[in-house]
């Protein structure tokens, strides 16, 4: 991935989520790193991950105000889980 940057005054990060199984990118959103940002990325899932997935991040506190809890897990970057989420498809069987 490249960039360009003409003005270094307006910050844009790239925010991505990738799905651990399958190494897929899940969910994408392109802007500020705040609480605009962290509710971008949640909307751009699918709503199955929404629903069914638990993503980890860092402690970043806004992921705690938008992630909902039993959906969200902070962990620190040595567990190599940062950019990932994970999913659990249940079968109505």
């Amino acid at each position: 991935m490249r960039s360009f940057v003409i003005c270094k005054g307006d910050k844009q990060w790239i925010w991505l989520t990738i799905d651990v199984e399958t190494g897929e990118i899940v969910g994408a959103y392109i802007g500020g790193r705040d609480k605009k940002g962290a509710l971008g990325l949640w909307n751009s899932l699918p709503p199955v991950y929404r629903q069914c997935a638990v993503s980890y991040t860092n402690f970043w506190k806004a992921y705690d105000v938008i992630f909902p809890k039993k959906r969200h897990k902070s962990v620190g970057k040595e567990t190599g889980l940062t950019n990932r989420m994970s999913v659990t498809f249940l079968s109505l069987q």
